[in-house]
């Protein structure tokens, strides 16, 4: 089956899909002996494809999958030129791993190890949104206006925004405070600069999940191989979108919908007399009698709910029929000079006079 170069190459252990394009971008990467470009299909079981002039194995590579405590003052990534300790260096296994959730030099913790470009693909891409979790150690306790603002988002110093975070004081410190952070995204140094754009200097950063991955009990430079449960349990992972999607997101979303609800607290409305033509169609809330009481309360201007005489007084304040035209005529003819009956419609009063009450001279009497 053909399927672009670049998935077989991440596949092969050369790297993330990123970095396999990068290498066929330079020119690199041959298929069948002719130069690869960006888009190109393939058969891995047919085709031969050559990077720098050595071939593919068309067997796939056992799968490795190791999790590292990375420690304070190493590098993520490797580089020739730079003599500085990398993660690389940590794990004495044969092969090309590369590294999924970079962290910082300065910065420690759980770290991915492995040669399935597929599944690093997954989970450092920024469009699966993978949660990633920390404990930070901040140098003052932050207050309720700054873990707000860090919740829905800091515009960082070359304008981005960053994506909501669930944050949360975990323990105090002397005048700083442990907090843990729960991010969708992965900018470079972001809980850095997020905490110096707030004025919270970060001391100390600490990963201790990745998707459903955790730290456990390493220590700092131990490393473990991953389990098959854990390994299948990071391949399961769906983004947000995935999950709405899903029959059983479908589901869940369908439960918590107002539609749903509705038909959930009230069976009778969503059944009606099925066949026997008698489905009336819903009352108009807004003019109901009920309602105009609260109407205040929901931003619109209250109506009088006063009685305009003595007339209308022994009357009950709504209908007793089934209509809603009824209680609308009905409240109708209290609030003006009219009087309603469901046998002759609206009456109106023999003198013609409204019904507000009359305000009579006072008579001054002789001492």
């Amino acid at each position: 089956m053909e399927e672009r170069i670049q998935k077989i190459m991440a596949r092969c252990g050369l790297g993330s899909r990123r970095d396999c394009e990068e290498l066929i971008a330079a020119g690199r990467v041959k298929v069948n002996g002719e130069r690869a470009i960006l888009g190109t299909k393939a058969d891995a079981a047919t085709d031969t494809i050559t990077v720098d002039g050595r071939a593919l194995s068309k067997d796939e590579p056992d799968r490795i999958y190791i999790a590292l405590n990375k420690p304070r003052n190493v590098l993520s990534d490797s580089d020739p030129d730079d003599p500085r300790t990398c993660v690389r260096d940590l794990i004495p296994v044969p092969g090309h791993l590369f590294t999924v959730g970079r962290l910082d030099y300065e910065s420690e913790g759980l770290i991915l190890m492995t040669n399935d470009g597929e599944l690093a693909n997954r989970l450092t891409h920024p469009r699966y949104g993978h949660e990633k979790e920390y404990r930070v150690l901040l140098a003052a306790t932050p207050d309720e206006e700054q873990l707000t603002a860090w919740r829905k988002g800091v515009v960082l110093e070359d304008g981005d925004r960053t994506l909501p975070a669930d944050v949360q004081i975990e323990s105090r410190l002397g005048k700083g405070a442990w907090v843990r952070v729960i991010m969708r995204e992965g900018r470079k140094r972001q809980i850095r600069e997020v905490g110096k754009r707030i004025g919270l200097p970060v001391v100390r950063i600490l990963r201790v999940r990745i998707g459903t991955l955790r730290l456990g009990t390493l220590k700092p430079r131990e490393w473990r191989y991953l389990t098959p449960e854990e390994v299948n349990t990071l391949r399961s992972l769906q983004t947000p979108s995935e999950s709405k999607t899903s029959p059983e997101g479908r589901k869940r979303a369908e439960r918590n919908s107002d539609r749903f609800a509705d038909r959930t607290r009230h069976p009778s409305a969503s059944r009606g007399a099925r066949g026997t033509g008698s489905e009336r169609p819903a009352p108009n809330r807004r003019n109901r009698p009920e309602d105009i009481s609260s109407a205040g309360s929901m931003g619109r201007k209250p109506y009088s709910t006063s009685r305009p005489s003595s007339e209308h007084s022994d009357r009950p304040l709504h209908s007793t029929g089934n209509s809603s035209e009824q209680d609308r005529r009905l409240w109708k003819s209290r609030t003006s000079g009219t009087s309603w009956s469901s046998e002759g419609g609206f009456k109106h009063d023999t003198d013609g006079a409204s019904r507000r009450p009359v305000r009579r001279p006072v008579r001054k009497t002789e001492k």
